[in-house]
C-alpha cells in the first residue's frame, strides 16, 4: 500500500494510555505503531489524548479518555478518526458493552475508532463485530486474571511475614531486607524498594514513638481513659502522629486496634478489587502472620482494650438505650442532642433518632419531660414535608401558561423564563401569650433569588393562608417579623393566592409593526 499526500491525509486523534508510570516507554512504542498505520492509512495525526498510569478497569480517574469522549459529544472535534493501539488499551472495562458504547458514542458523532495493532479492520462486518467483542472479553479476563495472581501473590508473602505496602504507623519503621534476610536499611516515607526480590517488613521506630504507643494503651487500659481524652492530653503536651497531625478519636482508636502493634501481620481485612466497591471482609477471610514483628506493647493489652471497644460497639437493644438516656437524664439539668453526643459511653443522638422516630419520642419512652416545648420540632417536619408539593404545584402552573422553569443544581432556586429566580419559603405561624400571630423569617446565609415567595401558614401549621411576594431590592434586613397587619410597606406585597405571581411569567407575542 503507497504512503498518501499530505493533501489527502484525514486528520485523527490518538489515544494512548499506560497502567502504571513504571512503564515510561510504553506509550512512544504505542505511538510508534499508531504512526506506522496512520502513514499507511492517509491519517494525519493531529490531536494526542494520553493517560499515563491509570487502569483501564474504568473511566474513573482516565481524564483524557473523558476528553475525548467529551470533544467527539460537542461536534466538531478537529478530527474524522480515533487512532488506538490495541482493544485493551481502549480500555479493561469488566462490562465488554462499557467498552463498546464508549466506541459507539464515538461512531454516533460520525467518527470511526481504528485499532492499529489488531489483525482485523474495525470495519463493522460480522466477523470483525465478533473478533472485537471476543478481544473485549479477553481484555476484561487479563485483568481478573492478574488480579487472582496478584492478590495470591501477596497473601505468600504475608503468610511469610513480609509487609505489603501502608504507612508504617507510629513507633514502627519499614525496614527492607534482601533474599537472605539481611538487613539493607530503613525505607523513609515515599521511598521504596527497587529490587522485586527485596521485601519489608516492620521493625521498633524511634524510642519516644514506642513510649507513645505504649502510653496510649495504659492511658486507655489502666486509667480508664476515653480515646478524645488521651487525644486531647497528647496534643496539650505537642505530641503528634507519625503524619506530624494532631491527635483525635479515630487516630487514637486506629492505635488500640492495629494488630501490627502486637506483630501481627494482617492483610486483606477490606477489599476494592477490580476498581469495585470497597468490602469489610469478615475475620475468617483475613490472610494473616502471627508474631511476624516485634511487639511493641504486651497482646494481653492489646485484646483488653479490643475488647473494651467492641463491647462498647455492641448494638445496644431498645431497653438498654433507653436505661442510658435515663441514667443521662438523671444527672444532668437537661437534655439535648449535644448533651448525648457528649456523654461518654452514650449512643450518638442519631441513633436515637434511628431507632426511636425521633429525640423526643426517645424522651417520652425513657419517662424524660423536656424543659422546654418541642411541639415546634413535629410542626416543622410537617411543614417541611408539605414544600415539595407545593413547588411542585408552582412549577405546574407555570408551565401551563408557556413559562420556561429549570432548577439551579447548586441553590435549588427556580430559574423562570431564564431571566428571574425565585424560591418559595414556608413560615410556621407563632402564636403568641396574649393569642396575636407571628411569623420569622431569616435571610442571611442563603442565596438570595430576585423574588422570594413567602408563604405564611395558617393556625394549624398545615396551609399557606396568603403569600407574599419580597423583591430582592427591598429586602433590607437579614431577618423579617410579620404580624397579621403589617402596613403598607410589606401589606402591598400580598397576594391571597399565587395567580398574581403566574401571571407575571406569561409569555406574551408582540406582533411585528407593518
Amino acid at each position: 500500500m503507497s504512503f498518501a499526500t499530505d493533501s489527502q491525509s484525514i486528520p485523527a486523534a490518538q489515544y494512548v494510555r499506560v497502567s502504571t508510570e513504571h512503564q515510561q516507554y510504553s506509550t512512544s512504542n504505542q505511538e510508534d505503531i499508531i504512526r506506522d498505520y496512520a502513514a499507511v492509512r492517509g491519517y494525519e495525526i493531529v490531536r494526542t489524548y494520553a493517560d499515563a498510569g491509570k487502569s483501564g478497569l474504568n473511566v474513573a480517574g482516565r481524564e483524557s479518555l473523558r476528553k475525548l469522549i467529551d470533544d467527539v459529544q460537542e461536534g466538531n472535534p478537529g478530527f474524522s478518526a480515533i487512532l488506538v493501539y490495541d482493544v485493551s488499551r481502549w480500555g479493561r472495562f469488566q462490562d465488554a458493552d462499557e467498552s463498546a458504547y464508549y466506541e459507539y458514542l464515538c461512531k454516533r458523532a460520525g467518527i470511526d475508532v481504528h485499532y492499529c495493532a489488531e489483525q482485523f479492520e474495525n470495519d463493522g462486518l460480522p466477523t470483525s463485530t465478533i473478533i472485537k467483542s471476543v478481544k473485549r472479553a479477553m481484555a476484561g479476563e487479563y485483568s481478573r486474571e492478574l488480579s487472582s495472581k496478584v492478590f495470591k501473590g501477596q497473601c505468600r508473602l504475608i503468610e511469610l511475614g513480609y509487609r505489603q505496602g501502608g504507612a508504617p504507623g507510629l513507633g514502627l519503621r519499614r525496614m527492607l531486607i534482601n533474599l537472605a534476610g539481611e538487613s539493607k536499611g530503613e525505607l523513609d516515607r515515599g521511598e521504596y524498594k527497587s529490587l522485586q526480590t527485596d521485601r519489608v517488613v516492620l521493625v521498633p521506630g524511634p524510642e519516644d514513638e514506642v513510649q507513645t504507643v505504649r502510653r496510649i494503651y495504659r492511658l486507655f487500659v489502666d486509667e480508664g481513659k476515653q480515646e478524645s481524652e488521651i487525644a486531647a492530653e497528647l496534643n496539650a503536651e505537642g505530641i503528634v502522629t507519625d503524619f506530624g497531625r494532631a491527635w483525635n478519636r479515630g487516630t487514637i482508636r486506629q492505635v488500640l486496634t492495629n494488630e501490627k502493634y502486637i506483630g501481627n501481620n494482617v492483610y486483606n481485612r477490606s477489599s476494592f478489587k477490580l476498581k469495585k466497591k470497597h468490602v469489610e471482609n469478615a475475620p475468617e477471610m483475613w490472610v494473616r502472620k502471627d508474631g511476624a514483628f516485634p511487639a511493641l506493647v504486651p497482646p494481653e493489652n492489646f485484646f483488653v482494650a479490643r475488647g473494651i471497644i467492641q463491647e462498647r460497639n455492641r448494638r445496644p437493644s431498645d431497653d438498654e438505650m433507653l436505661v442510658k438516656l435515663r441514667s443521662l437524664a438523671a444527672e444532668q439539668v437537661s437534655l439535648s442532642s449535644q448533651v448525648i453526643d457528649a456523654a461518654d459511653g452514650m449512643p450518638p443522638s442519631a441513633a436515637y433518632r434511628s431507632r426511636f422516630g425521633s429525640l423526643l419520642k426517645a424522651y417520652q419512652l425513657a419517662g424524660y419531660i423536656p424543659t422546654r416545648d418541642f411541639e415546634y420540632v413535629d410542626i416543622n417536619r410537617r411543614i417541611r414535608a408539605a414544600h415539595p408539593p407545593l413547588v411542585t404545584d408552582l412549577v405546574r402552573r407555570l408551565n401551563e401558561i408557556g413559562a420556561t422553569v429549570s432548577r439551579e443544581a447548586d441553590s435549588g432556586l427556580l430559574l423562570i423564563n431564564g431571566e428571574y429566580s425565585a424560591e418559595l419559603v414556608l413560615s410556621r405561624c407563632r402564636p403568641t401569650t396574649a393569642g396575636s400571630l407571628r411569623w420569622r423569617v431569616a435571610f442571611e446565609g442563603r442565596v438570595a433569588p430576585d423574588i422570594t415567595i413567602l408563604g405564611r401558614m395558617d393556625e394549624s401549621n398545615e396551609h399557606p393562608v396568603d403569600y407574599y411576594l419580597l423583591p430582592v431590592m427591598d429586602i433590607s434586613c437579614p431577618r423579617l417579623l410579620l404580624c397579621e397587619t403589617n402596613g403598607a410597606f410589606l401589606d402591598t406585597y400580598q397576594f391571597d393566592t399565587l395567580d398574581f405571581f403566574t401571571t407575571l411569567a406569561a409569555r406574551r407575542r408582540i406582533e411585528v409593526a407593518a
